[in-house]
């Protein structure tokens, strides 16, 4: 199959869906895409021909070894570059991600190793997920989502979601950030917000928005 960057996009999105949900199906993978099931379950099947997909059971699949490697190096890629945005170019958070996007298609790994030795072997992306090694590693993630913890819980903010912009942008509107300490003061039954002290602000959070933040309990 062609290597271009439809085709790993597709491995990409599949590998993150299954990291995220534990399980892959057609309508999880367009739904993301912002593409029709049809033309998903196309591409499925010559990724499925060419190797880099299996079908499981009950209308799911995965990838398989070969499939894993182009998604993982390409993730690599894609938060190597946007540390180097970030703290280079000073690009914001909420606007690094589509230019990543972008350079992950185009840059060999040398370039890669390389940026990465300059900026000092960076573990974490601006939005604190973790850079797989070159050897396709990844520290495994212990962090929860804020939807989880309870009142009077405290907690450390030590990732994002990267995949909205909106997201992002309301963040860095409320000035919250990573590494910030947090304390849960109240969750509301009635739409399952929370409030929230980071620093000396208290903040109501959508319950969407609550569980887009990632913390690890002190």
């Amino acid at each position: 199959m062609k290597n271009n960057s439809n085709f790993e996009d597709y491995l990409k999105n599949i590998y993150s869906i299954k990291i995220s949900k534990g399980k892959v199906t057609t309508s999880e993978l367009a739904e993301r895409m912002g593409i029709s099931s049809a033309s998903v379950s196309e591409m499925i099947s010559k990724l499925s021909k060419s190797g880099y997909v299996k079908y499981l059971p009950y209308k799911d699949f995965e990838l398989t070894k070969k499939g894993d490697e182009i998604a993982i190096n390409l993730i690599r890629k894609h938060r190597i570059w946007e540390v180097f945005l970030v703290e280079y170019l000073k690009y914001p958070w909420d606007k690094v991600h589509t230019e990543a996007e972008i350079l992950e298609h185009t840059s060999s790994n040398e370039l890669i190793e390389r940026l990465e030795e300059f900026l000092h072997f960076p573990k974490t992306d601006p939005h604190g997920y973790p850079i797989p090694d070159r050897n396709g590693h990844i520290e495994k993630d212990k962090s929860v989502r804020l939807t989880e913890l309870k009142p009077g819980d405290r907690a450390l903010i030590i990732k994002v979601s990267d995949e909205s912009s909106e997201v992002l942008g309301y963040l860095t509107k409320m000035n919250i950030n990573l590494k910030d300490e947090i304390k849960i003061l109240e969750k509301i039954n009635f739409d399952n917000s929370i409030q929230i002290q980071n620093k000396k602000e208290k903040i109501f959070l959508s319950e969407k928005l609550s569980a887009n933040i990632f913390v690890i309990k002190l």
